[in-house]
């Protein structure tokens, strides 16, 4: 058996599972939370679907923009190599700070919290019961991606086709429910500004697809494949929003929804009375479920990334060849993520401080991303990628603004989380200059 430090990740993954991780990371338990959101700053209907649209439209714009920095530049570093190639080695190390202190254990927490407050529905465990269960969903799935790549990908198969399959049987039961009494959609008047939060929500409902950046390392025939398992993925999260979408608004019309702080359970409730709440739960839980797979999955490579460059945290950057894992990384991140647990079940509101702690962060250094790939252009002018993105330059500079707007928009909206986010950030500022320590490694 090779020395562990000199194993690396293996291209393992077909198209199918990188596409069925994706799928699983985005369609989570922001489409029963957000769609009321969004339904209190839309004018009518018509605009409430188009915004939706709008999001999967900047979805697939910043997907195909991952495509071409996945084929071109695969590793299992993913955004942490765009970000070094194109900034240099101190911008990828702040952001592998960013990424294993705030963006992936903050994600992984606020999934956490949502899961457990579903399964506490299911079999009540008393007040701490959601935090319990919290904590025993990272323990599980932690130890499950531990054990190996292969079982980590086996279950994010099996828990996304359970997720779609619970989706569908939502939708469906909407479109078919009988007798139903909607209240006519009573017309408002909304800002651009308004018009903008709405889609501030749509977007974190959408976020998850760059992911996908973090199993370029090991996808096989990446060059083909990257572009593939996107468009798979992105396709499949549109056309399934969608469905749920045109659902809310088949059974509970657009004052239903403003009026509703949980538009998946007043829609199961109309269609299977109160057996509908106990219904919910079992989705969302699945989807809970698939959603921390497959952040768990994708967040401890970048912990293995940044072992790799800091000499500090050389041990982070060791790849466990018995079970083609990450494992020291696995380890650390269920750690952080369990220490957030404890913190956000001290609060009212854990799930909601968990996306404020995340949301500047993450968006700032997907707008660098972003630009990285004018950067790349104007510097490999004659270099043959494997795919472009087309109609270049508008796909990134569309992104770049996008990312731009969430960061303001999530300083604004967000409150002290994502104040303490930024701090724990700047924290990370003096490992830009331990840089220079790191050993070399190929």
């Amino acid at each position: 058996m090779a020395e562990p430090a000199t194993a690396a990740p293996r291209a393992s993954l077909s198209t199918l599972d990188a596409a069925a991780i994706l799928v699983g990371i985005v369609i989570g338990i922001g489409i029963f939370k957000t769609p009321s959101l969004v339904a209190n700053f839309v004018p009518n209907e018509t605009f409430f679907i188009a915004i939706w649209l709008l999001g999967g439209f900047v979805t697939l714009v910043g997907a195909l923009c991952y495509a071409e920095l996945g084929s071109s530049r695969p590793s299992a570093g993913g955004e942490y190599q765009f970000l070094k190639d194109a900034y240099g080695p101190r911008v990828s190390v702040l952001f592998a700070w960013a990424r294993c202190s705030v963006i992936q254990p903050g994600a992984i927490a606020a999934v956490a919290f949502v899961l457990g407050d579903y399964a506490n529905v299911l079999l009540n465990l008393g007040p701490y019961g959601p935090a319990i269960y919290a904590v025993l969903g990272v323990l599980l799935i932690t130890g499950v991606n531990f054990v190996g790549t292969l079982q980590g990908k086996q279950t994010q198969l099996v828990l996304v086709l359970l997720t779609i399959a619970a989706i569908l049987v939502v939708a469906v039961a909407g479109f078919f429910a009988n007798d139903v009494v909607r209240v006519p959609a009573q017309p408002k008047d909304v800002g651009l500004g308004a018009a903008g939060l709405a889609m501030v929500f749509v977007l974190l409902t959408y976020g998850g697809w760059n992911e996908a950046a973090y199993l370029s390392g090991e996808l096989k025939d990446v060059k083909r494949n990257m572009v593939r398992a996107l468009m798979l993925g992105v396709a499949v999260i549109v056309a399934l929003y969608m469905l749920i979408n045109f659902a809310y608004l088949h059974v509970l019309g657009l004052d239903g929804m403003r009026k509703s702080n949980a538009v998946g359970a007043d829609l199961m409730k109309i269609v299977a009375g109160q057996n509908g709440a106990i219904i919910l739960s079992l989705v969302v839980t699945c989807t809970a479920l698939s959603t921390l797979n497959g952040t768990i999955f994708t967040g401890a490579r970048s912990y293995y990334a940044l072992g790799r460059d800091v000499s500090i945290f050389h041990r982070l950057g060791i790849w466990e060849e018995r079970g083609d894992t990450p494992a020291n990384g696995l380890i650390v991140q269920g750690l952080i993520a369990i220490v957030l647990i404890l913190f956000g079940s001290t609060t009212r509101d854990g799930f909601e401080h968990m996306v404020a702690y995340t949301a500047p962060v993450f968006w700032l250094f997907m707008c660098l991303v972003a630009i990285s790939i004018i950067l790349f252009r104007m510097r490999e002018p004659g270099r043959e990628l494997p795919f472009r993105v087309p109609f270049y330059p508008l796909p990134p500079l569309i992104l770049a603004a996008a990312c731009a707007w969430m960061f303001y928009s999530a300083l604004v909206y967000a409150g002290w989380g994502s104040i303490m986010g930024v701090v724990v950030l700047a924290v990370g500022l003096p490992l830009m200059f331990l840089h220079r320590s790191a050993k070399a490694t190929a």
